[in-house]
């Protein structure tokens, strides 16, 4: 059964709560990322993606100094490196989510996201059905 650690990205662009939402949308924008963790004492306190900024951020007309934590999600789904990655996509399709952060040991060591199911053959069916439970729901 493939772990989650054989597919995971441990390249981890992240800001910090004292970070401003400029800050942010620089980072995603500077590493084609579409979420950044929010990383406090070596701890994931938050994620923040493209549409929190978005919908948080610019569309509640917070100015672009607004502090990272005004606008990031806290309540975080992760996995373990030792996880299955059947338990991951259950959680994206469970969670509506693409990317999960992994962590272990209470630090983030790194990031699943459903590309990097796609890329493996093995996690194809897993990585279509989360993506079809997930696509279901964003009406």
């Amino acid at each position: 059964m493939t772990q989650v650690r054989e597919l995971m990205s441990t390249h981890i662009v992240h800001c910090t709560p004292l970070d401003n939402v400029y800050e942010a949308a620089v980072k995603m924008k500077e590493e084609s990322v579409g979420l950044i963790p929010v990383i406090e004492n070596q701890q994931v306190v938050g994620l923040v993606t493209d549409r929190d900024l978005v919908v948080r951020g610019i569309a509640e007309k917070h100015p672009g100094s607004n502090q990272i934590t005004n606008v990031m999600t806290t309540n975080i789904v992760s996995v373990s490196p030792d996880d299955s990655i059947e338990k991951a996509t259950e959680l994206m399709a469970q969670y509506q989510i693409r990317r999960l952060p992994v962590v272990e040991s209470g630090q983030l060591v790194g990031m699943l996201a459903l590309g990097d199911l796609a890329i493996r053959k093995s996690a194809d069916d897993q990585a279509g059905f989360a993506l079809s439970e997930i696509s279901e729901h964003t009406e």
